[in-house]
């Protein structure tokens, strides 16, 4: 018995970089150029969970993302802590979209890496249980609904219980809740599955000779535009305005008293009670 899993994974801005986000108010998208990213955190508890069952189990892992050019060395990092190949999805017509596209494009990325394989499908598809930047946790449920396999999300435990099943803890806000399920699945695993491994030398200078793919819309075919990028995204931005912060400011002078007694005069002209 051997498991093929793929693990979707996504770049994050660095947040020690946090102060040079912006949005294009154009496209009202994030600006990410000249912004240092990284591998976001909870997808390495994702690839923690698939290595440690291929190396129960032999089989593969596959490193998946659909993300800017510069994604490159995010799969890079991905192959050296042990995944043997990536995959990168990237096009301008990928560009601007929300969860629903982004699993949409996840998903053709998908079923082409099993025809490749000779249609050959996963056993099993993990991802984070949601993003450092857009934490919208989504789309790990959207490219279960797109395979057609039953999906959980924030799976904080993993035990396996027989041939390809497995029993299942997911959290809740005020407790979790117990699952029985064969693969395949998606799940959207939570930092509290695992602790995932560091990246070491060996694993860097590995990472080196392992593929890493890139395809572009061209490679999709089967990719319907409508679904795909901002004009395939059903969840679009409103106005987008930095509000206005400044404030007017009143030196105060003269005693503590007549100080006092101007504060409450103020305070009472603009609506606020006060006794006395």
């Amino acid at each position: 018995m051997e498991y093929n899993v793929a693990v979707c994974v996504k770049p994050v801005p660095d947040p020690k970089h946090y102060d040079k986000v912006t949005i294009d108010p154009v496209r009202k998208t994030i600006t990410r150029e000249g912004i240092p990213t990284l591998l976001n955190p909870v997808d390495k508890n994702a690839l923690e969970a698939a290595l440690l069952l291929r190396e129960k189990h032999s089989g593969s892992v596959t490193a998946v993302s659909m993300a800017p050019p510069n994604a490159a060395e995010i799969l890079r990092e991905a192959l050296a802590i042990g995944a043997d190949e990536a995959y990168l999805l990237s096009d301008r017509a990928f560009g601007g979209a929300d969860t629903l596209a982004t699993s949409y494009t996840l998903f053709h990325g998908l079923k082409k890496i099993e025809a490749l394989r000779g249609g050959k499908p996963f056993d099993l598809v993990l991802c984070g249980c949601e993003s450092a930047d857009g934490a919208t946790a989504q789309v790990s449920s959207q490219l279960g609904e797109w395979l057609g396999w039953p999906h959980l999300w924030n799976v904080f435990s993993l035990e396996e219980t027989g041939e390809k099943a497995f029993s299942i803890k997911t959290k809740l806000e005020n407790g979790h809740m117990e699952w029985n399920a064969k693969l395949p699945l998606v799940l959207g695993v939570a930092r509290e599955l695992n602790k995932p491994r560091f990246t070491s030398v060996m694993g860097i200078m590995k990472a080196k000779n392992k593929p890493l793919t890139v395809w572009g819309r061209e490679d999709l075919p089967d990719a319907q535009d409508t679904y795909l990028g901002l004009k395939g995204s059903p969840t679009q931005p409103g106005e987008i305005f930095t509000p206005d912060m400044k404030r007017s400011g009143e030196v105060l002078r003269g005693t503590p008293e007549e100080i006092a007694a101007r504060v409450v005069s103020v305070l009472r002209a603009n609506g606020v009670a006060i006794g006395g």
